[in-house]
């Protein structure tokens, strides 16, 4: 069963419309994130075996030497084509911004209908990505990698659940729902090796730990 959140304190005749939105989309289906599938686990751990193993570095690391949030077309940035991409019915106004939808989270199981409860996450990190050897980027490439739709590297997730992993790799932290774990680590592995990032010791054994399972 799908967990429904409210943050914001209402007043009566906000909170009875509250309960009837909750009733209608606990009858409805289960919004899902549509991450882009990744890689199988066989291949996956194949690309593991390839990618260098070095220590991280995170000298000189600048949250905006990685432009994101870019205009993919109109009006409509990249979170906002990742929030309509991942929810449910999402209707957007003339500035492409979500007015409503629901939102389900795979990293924690809640579902939201407040754009403003969710999170695009960078699967890999900017900050991971930089220690990993986005440091010698150009901007440019920084900019494809912090915005790229293709690979499964954006998703929209609860914002605390996102704060709360901030530039973790998996060694430290993973999804807390135990069967979406294989997908990110599948995920996490096809998106490093894509952009020819390494791993650390650490990372690199808990992704072949949770890898042999998938």
């Amino acid at each position: 069963m799908p967990r429904f959140y409210a943050r914001r304190p209402f007043g009566l005749a906000a909170a009875a419309t509250a309960l009837i939105s909750a009733a209608t989309l606990f009858n409805a289906p289960t919004a899902s994130a549509a991450l882009p599938t990744p890689v199988s686990g066989a291949t996956a751990r194949s690309y593991l075996a390839t990618l260098t193993v070095a220590a991280e570095n995170r000298t000189g690391y600048n949250r905006d030497l990685f432009p994101h949030w870019i205009t993919q077309s109109g009006t409509c940035n990249t979170r906002e084509v990742v929030l309509k991409r991942d929810g449910t019915n999402v209707q957007q106004d003339s500035s492409c911004a979500a007015t409503s939808g629901s939102w389900y989270s795979p990293y924690d199981g809640a579902t939201w209908t407040a754009a403003s409860d969710l999170d695009i996450d960078h699967l890999v990190p900017l900050a991971e990505a930089w220690d990993s050897g986005a440091g010698s980027w150009t901007t440019s490439r920084r900019q494809s990698f912090a915005n790229d739709l293709t690979r499964p590297q954006l998703i929209a997730v609860t914002d605390n659940v996102n704060q709360a992993k901030g530039d973790q790799d998996p060694a430290t932290w993973m999804p807390s729902r135990s069967d979406y774990r294989c997908t990110y680590v599948r995920a996490w592995v096809q998106v490093k090796y894509y952009y020819g990032l390494s791993v650390d010791p650490a990372e690199k054994s808990a992704l072949q730990n949770h890898l042999a399972s998938c």
